[in-house]
């Protein structure tokens, strides 16, 4: 029976829900952010309702198409889709409204058609089998063991001690402790079984004293039910010409099974008396970020673990263990990644080269002839255990794990044996949380972890990475920024890009710590109470479309010759400041009193300019200048995303009545690459991504370009050994990709 007061609050929710994707109203400036996560938890709290609100959303669905509002149509949808994994049992008569709505997306631009696309498979498959989505969900989140799905997801939180406080970094640990309340492997077994006889036998079974009698049973017991019933939706979800009747058949087997080996009286209950089955939240390892290499540790270990079993606990116990250690400021972030990128697995000794019938990887596979070197006595140096074959292979066996095929050297070539293709069977979700400083250095770890990959392919073919970002930012900042500028220009590009992301994610920035400084109460660590851990969840779980963003290599010349360039990488901006300049008291005697003094620096600028039919012009111009920024970010969701807007304070000398003068003039320049430099020795200061641990001083000139992917410039290096074409891509060159984009994950990506 539908309620009409819980109809028409679930009504008012909803456009409420609207009223804030316009932005025309202020007085719901206070729950921004709120509204979604409420209207989910009443459906949490009394998930019978859920097939109302189900209702609604479709009715408010075909509206918005028949009237126009596509702003109004992805959003809705997501929290349509949302809500039909945490609700069992729904009518086919909504099935297929629902799923005629997503084929009339297939006729739109792009995003709606992939993401009608993506949902008319959904709901396709989950209608044949009821509750597939939520098994398959929560096995993978959970890392459940099963032979039949055996997927593996996990949520890697990774937060910068310098940018967030110590207050926030406690908040996020607290609220995760408390999602793994829910979380032990035997918990969520028992969730899926109950959700698959609820969603398949509907009330032909008992599903709470079944549920009573497993809690009895043995762990073992439970594990074996477990795999039972997901072997048994799963094949039924493959076989797509295998009747259905066979999956109840099954089900109903494994359910008389269970029950003979209990002597209690069991009758048969609805659906609307069994008890609620939460949807709980994925597995989440908080971390904090301290070396530039720890993001391909973490993912490294992540692939060697092994699934969780009905002993485990608590799916992240490192939480446990946590504790917030304040960073030194003379801490070298990029340390580390030198020390890595030097250290070799040559010893140098001539005994330790490998002979022709050793496995030799492929980034080693020159002539064996030509290696053999006359090398003196020295000592071995023994690299990071991370780094070593043996232990990346280690602890991968099973499916989609298969060794790499052996190069054996031949007369006239080599040949290599035929590989078993792997499987992704991982998806690591990395979110970084804070400003845009982060961001900075979530593409440093980016660019170091795919140079790793690009020697030896460890976690490419087998893991599948996302990314995502939620910015944080206290008030008042605990690290203050350079020039006061805006602490989140990439997060304000995705909300202007992603409408739902705006109104979900980008009201997260001064949330958190807020509630972080809240007082602490019972209600409070209550699983139905986490705010940031759901909001969290449900970004991880639907923000599935990319918005990718180019990586900008640089780098620095010092004035002083004896100092190394440095090569470094941007993704927002960098900024270029003219020192102070100290002339000596000499010169500063045969000055002219007369004489006005011009601030700045002469500076030569070497660019291809781009042109708006996206064409590139090589100019070259001389002028002097008080400082200048280069922007990555668009100002804008319709301009180029590969393109950089150089922003310059140009000195322009005047001569007038009173003496000479000058005067400012802000200059704009569109490029990819640019060459800077200072025709009169004078240096200058560079700050990286406004990040006040990436400043360079006594800088006398720069170079700027796209960074390009490492293993194009690996085989491209590989190429023009053995061909005479230096500027055209061939061989393998041609088909990869070129440049290194950072892919940031959103509800919709760019909605045109």
């Amino acid at each position: 029976m539908e309620n009409p007061e819980v109809e028409s609050d679930f009504l008012r929710s909803v456009h409420a829900l609207l009223r804030e994707l316009d932005g025309h109203h202020p007085a719901f400036q206070s729950e921004r952010g709120m509204l979604r996560w409420t209207l989910h938890k009443k459906i949490d709290r009394n998930p019978s309702n859920g097939v109302l609100l189900i209702k609604i959303l479709v009715k408010e669905l075909e509206r918005a198409e028949r009237c126009n509002y596509r702003q109004y149509i992805i959003p809705l949808l997501h929290t349509l889709m949302y809500t039909l994994v945490k609700v069992p049992c729904i009518p086919d008569d909504l099935y297929e409204r629902v799923y005629d709505f997503c084929k009339k997306l297939f006729t739109l631009p792009k995003p709606y058609c992939t993401i009608g696309l993506g949902y008319a498979r959904q709901l396709k498959l989950e209608r044949t089998i009821p509750g597939i989505l939520y098994q398959r969900m929560v096995s993978a989140e959970q890392s459940l063991k099963n032979d039949s799905f055996p997927y593996q997801e996990k949520v890697f939180m990774f937060v910068d001690p310098d940018l967030l406080s110590e207050a926030v970094c406690r908040a996020l640990v607290a609220e995760i402790k408390a999602a793994q309340i829910s979380q032990c492997a035997r918990s969520c077994m028992l969730y899926v079984i109950e959700r698959a006889l609820t969603a398949v036998l509907k009330d032909h079974c008992n599903v709470r004293n079944l549920l009573d009698i497993l809690k009895a049973k043995p762990l073992d017991v439970t594990e074996h039910c477990f795999q039972q019933v997901v072997a048994a939706n799963e094949h039924a979800g493959r076989e797509a010409r295998t009747e259905y009747r066979q999956c109840i058949e099954e089900l109903e087997r494994i359910y008389s099974t269970v029950l003979s080996t209990s002597e209690k009286n069991l009758g048969q209950t609805s659906v609307e008396e069994s008890s609620d089955i939460p949807l709980p939240n994925p597995n989440i390892s908080f971390h904090l970020w301290t070396d530039v290499d720890q993001l391909w540790k973490e993912l490294v270990l992540f692939i060697r673990s092994p699934s969780q079993s009905c002993d485990q606990d608590s799916p992240s116990p490192e939480l446990d263990n946590f504790e917030f250690q304040e960073v030194g400021p003379d801490y070298d972030y990029y340390d580390e990644q030198t020390r890595f990128s030097i250290l070799s697995n040559d010893s140098g000794i001539e005994r330790d080269l490998p002979t022709l019938g050793d496995e030799v990887p492929p980034s080693c596979s020159a002539d064996a002839d030509r290696s053999r070197l006359q090398r003196k006595g020295g000592m071995k140096k023994k690299g990071s255990s991370l780094n070593s074959i043996a232990f990346l292979h280690s602890g991968c066996t099973g499916q989609g794990s298969t060794t790499a095929g052996k190069l054996h050297r031949k007369s006239g070539g080599s040949i290599m044996e035929p590989m078993v293709p792997m499987k992704r069977l991982h998806t690591a979700r990395v979110l970084v949380l804070g400003d845009d400083r982060v961001l900075g250095r979530l593409a440093q770890a980016y660019y170091s972890m795919r140079k790793r990959e690009s020697r030896r392919a460890f976690l490419t073919p087998r893991l599948k990475v996302l990314f995502y970002y939620v910015p944080v930012v206290e008030e008042p900042p605990a690290y203050a920024l350079p020039d006061q500028s805006e602490p989140c220009e990439l997060a304000a590009y995705l909300g202007r890009a992603d409408p739902w992301y705006e109104s979900n994610i980008n009201t997260l920035c001064h949330m958190i710590p807020k509630l972080a400084t809240m007082p602490s109460s019972p209600s409070k660590a209550t699983v139905s109470e986490l705010f940031i851990i759901d909001v969290i969840a449900y970004y991880v779980r639907l923000g599935l479309h990319p918005i990718f963003f180019q990586i900008y290599a640089v780098k620095l010349h010092f004035n002083n010759t004896a100092l190394e360039p440095i090569e470094n990488t941007f993704l927002i901006e960098m900024s270029v400041t003219p020192e102070e300049f100290s002339p000596s008291r000499e010169s500063t005697l045969m000055k002219k009193k007369a004489v006005t003094e011009v601030p700045g620096v002469d500076l030569t600028l070497a660019y291809k300019k781009v042109l708006l039919s996206n064409r590139e012009k090589e100019e070259a111009v001389s002028l002097r200048s008080t400082g200048l920024i280069m922007k990555a970010i668009p100002s804008s969701k319709t301009e180029d995303l590969v393109c950089l807007n150089v922003n310059i304070a140009e000195v322009i000398k005047t001569t007038n009545l009173s003496g000479r003068s000058y005067s400012l003039v802000a200059n704009k320049i569109r490029t990819r690459d640019i060459n800077i430099r200072s025709t009169e020795q004078r240096t200058f200061t560079v700050c990286l991504d406004k990040d006040s641990k990436r400043v360079y001083k006594n800088v006398i000139s720069i170079e700027v370009s796209p960074c390009l992917e490492p293993s194009y410039c690996l085989q491209k290096t590989q190429t023009r050994r053995t061909s005479f074409h230096e500027e055209e891509d061939v061989g393998l060159a041609k088909y990869l990709p070129k440049s290194l984009l950072l892919p940031i994950n959103t509800f919709a990506g760019i909605i045109q």
